[in-house]
C-alpha cells in the first residue's frame, strides 16, 4: 500500500455532490470515446452506485494534476485539464462520500493523511493498493452514501441523459430539442450553461479560442459571449426542413417581441429562409405586404405555397438573394416574374372577333399613324380573351408589352370601344418604345410627351384640311370676330408656323 499526496490547495467550495459525480461520468465517457469501447453503465447495487467504462484502466498516476495532452488534442472529448478527477475526490471527501475505484491496474481509496515531512498538516491522500482483478476491464467507481436525486442530477448535465433529442448534426455541432422552458449549452456533450430564451439547445463540438478559454475547471456558468459564435456557425450550417419551420414559425413572433433569442440573429433569420426555399413551396412576405396585396396571397396559396410572414429588414435583406441551391428567394417580386412567366394567352385570331370589335380593331393601324408609326421592336398586336391579374393593382391587366414575344398584347375587353383600345394600344407602344415601367418618372414623361405630340398631330391635320369648327365649352372659336378668336387664331397661327 502507497499514499499518494493529492496535493489539492484550492478546493472548490461551490461545488455539490452532482458535480462530483458529474466528473467521474465525463471522463468515463471520454475513455469510451478515445479507445471506442462498450457504453458507460452507471448502475446501484444495493446502497452502492457504480460508474464503469470499458476502457484502459485507471492508474495512480492519473491522479497527478498536470494537463492531459491526449484529452488536449482531441476536440471531441469532454476534459480538457486532467484535474477534474482529484476536484471530484476532494467534493466526494468533503460530503463524507466513500469512494473506491478499481482497474486492473490499481485499487484507489482516499483518506487524509499527515502530510509528508509536516507532522502537523493533514491532507488528502489517495490510497494506491495492487488491483485483486488483474483481468478487470476497464475503470469502475463504486461510491457509498450517494443519493440517488445526485445521480440524475448529474446525468441531465450530459446530452447522453438528457432525454432530448437531436434535431441536426452540423460540423460544427448539433442542433437539440428542448425538454424544458430553458435551452441548454452543452460542450461535446456537458452542459456548460443554460438560456432562458432561446428556441433550441446546442451541443457545440467544435470550439473556438473564446470558448476554450472560458471553460474553468468548474465547466458551469460559461458566460454567452463565449459560445455565441459557435452557436451561429452551428445554426448556418443546418441544412434540415425541420429546423427551418421552427425558425420561420418563431419569424412571426419578431413583430410583437416575443421571439427567441436566435431569431434577433439577421444572418440566421436569412438563413432559415434560403433552406425553406429549397425545400418547399414558400412565399415570404412581410404582415404589410400580406394585408396589401389578399389576392396575391390567395393566388399564392392557391398555387401550394405556404406563406411565411417575415420581419421588414429581412425583406430587403433576401431580396434578389439566392438559396442554398442557387434559386432566387420566392418573395413578392419573384412570386409574381413567375406568375407572369407560366401565364397562357388565350390569342384571339382577328377573323373571330365580331362585327362591333373588328370596327374597332381596324382602326389600329389609324392609332399606330398618329402614335408616329410601329416602334422597330414590335413584330405583331395581339389580342387575347385572358389576361395577367396586376396584383399590385389587384385588377386584370389591359394591356402589355412582352418583350420575348416582341409583341404588345391586348385584352379582348377594351374591344367595347374605341376609346379604351386605342388608349391601351397607346399606352403599351410607349412601353415598347422607351422600356420603362409603369409608375416611373421616365415613363410618365414619356407618357405626357407622346399625349402631347398626338393632340399636336391631330391638330395639324385638322388645320391642313381648312376644317373651322374648333369647340369648347367657351363656344365655336371661328363664329365670330372677337378680340377673344383673334387671339386663339394668333395662338393657332403661331403653334404651327
Amino acid at each position: 500500500m502507497k499514499k499518494f499526496d493529492l496535493n489539492i490547495e484550492q478546493i472548490l467550495e461551490n461545488w455539490e455532490t452532482y458535480h462530483a459525480i458529474r466528473e467521474i461520468i465525463s471522463n468515463a465517457l471520454d475513455e469510451k470515446l478515445l479507445t471506442a469501447t462498450d457504453e458507460v453503465e452507471i448502475n446501484k447495487e444495493n446502497d452502492v452506485w457504480i460508474i464503469r467504462d470499458f476502457g484502459r484502466g485507471i492508474k495512480y498516476n492519473h491522479l497527478t494534476q498536470n494537463e492531459n495532452k491526449e484529452k488536449l488534442s482531441n476536440d471531441n472529448v469532454i476534459g480538457r485539464f486532467g484535474i477534474g478527477l482529484k476536484d471530484a475526490l476532494a467534493t466526494f471527501e468533503r460530503n463524507k462520500v466513500k469512494v473506491e475505484i478499481i482497474s486492473k491496474f490499481n485499487r484507489i481509496t482516499i483518506s487524509k493523511s499527515k502530510k509528508q515531512d509536516f507532522e502537523d498538516l493533514f491532507t488528502l491522500h489517495a490510497i494506491i493498493e495492487d488491483s485483486a482483478k488483474p483481468n478487470f476491464i476497464g475503470t469502475e467507481f463504486k461510491l457509498v452514501g450517494i443519493n440517488d436525486l445526485d445521480i440524475e442530477k448529474a446525468k441531465k448535465l450530459f446530452l447522453k441523459f438528457s432525454g432530448d433529442n437531436i434535431i441536426e448534426t452540423t460540423e460544427q455541432g448539433q442542433i437539440v430539442s428542448k425538454s424544458s422552458d430553458k435551452g441548454s449549452i452543452y460542450v461535446n456533450g456537458v452542459k456548460v450553461a443554460e438560456e432562458e430564451n432561446f428556441l433550441f439547445s446546442y451541443n457545440i463540438t467544435k470550439l473556438n479560442s473564446s470558448l476554450k478559454k472560458s471553460l474553468n475547471r468548474e465547466r458551469t456558468n460559461v458566460g454567452r459571449t463565449a459560445y455565441t459564435n459557435s452557436v451561429k456557425k452551428i445554426l448556418l450550417n443546418a441544412k434540415s426542413k425541420g429546423v427551418a419551420e421552427i425558425l420561420a414559425d418563431d419569424l412571426t413572433n419578431i413583430n410583437i417581441g416575443t421571439a427567441h433569442d436566435e431569431l434577433l440573429w439577421i444572418d440566421v433569420q436569412e438563413h432559415s429562409v434560403k433552406i425553406l426555399n429549397q425545400l418547399g413551396k414558400y412565399l415570404f412576405v412581410t404582415s404589410f405586404e400580406a394585408m396589401q396585396f389578399p389576392d396575391m396571397i390567395d393566388q399564392a396559396k392557391n398555387n401550394g405555397n405556404k406563406i411565411i410572414i417575415i420581419p421588414e429588414n429581412l425583406k430587403y435583406k433576401i431580396n434578389d438573394s439566392i438559396d442554398l441551391s442557387g434559386n432566387p428567394i420566392n418573395d413578392l417580386g419573384q412570386f409574381v416574374d413567375d406568375y407572369n412567366d407560366s401565364f397562357e394567352f388565350n390569342f384571339i385570331e382577328p377573323s373571330a372577333l365580331n362585327s362591333r370589335e373588328k370596327i374597332i380593331y381596324d382602326s389600329t393601324n389609324k392609332i399606330i399613324d398618329l402614335f408616329g408609326g410601329l416602334p422597330n421592336q414590335v413584330k405583331s398586336i395581339k389580342i387575347s380573351s385572358t389576361m395577367r391579374t396586376d396584383f399590385f393593382s389587384e385588377n386584370e391587366t389591359l394591356g402589355l408589352w412582352n418583350g420575348e414575344l416582341k409583341s404588345i398584347i391586348i385584352s379582348r375587353k377594351t374591344l367595347k370601344s374605341l376609346k379604351s383600345y386605342s388608349g391601351t394600344l397607346i399606352h403599351e407602344l410607349i412601353h415598347a418604345k422607351t422600356g420603362y415601367d409603369d409608375v416611373t418618372r421616365e415613363f410618365e414623361t414619356s407618357l405626357t410627351n407622346s399625349i402631347g405630340e398626338l393632340c399636336e398631330k391631330l391638330i395639324r391635320n385638322e388645320k391642313a384640311k381648312g376644317t373651322k369648327p374648333y369647340k369648347s365649352n367657351a363656344g365655336d372659336f371661328t363664329k365670330s370676330e372677337t378680340n377673344s378668336n383673334k387671339k386663339n387664331k394668333s395662338w393657332l397661327n403661331r403653334l404651327f408656323s
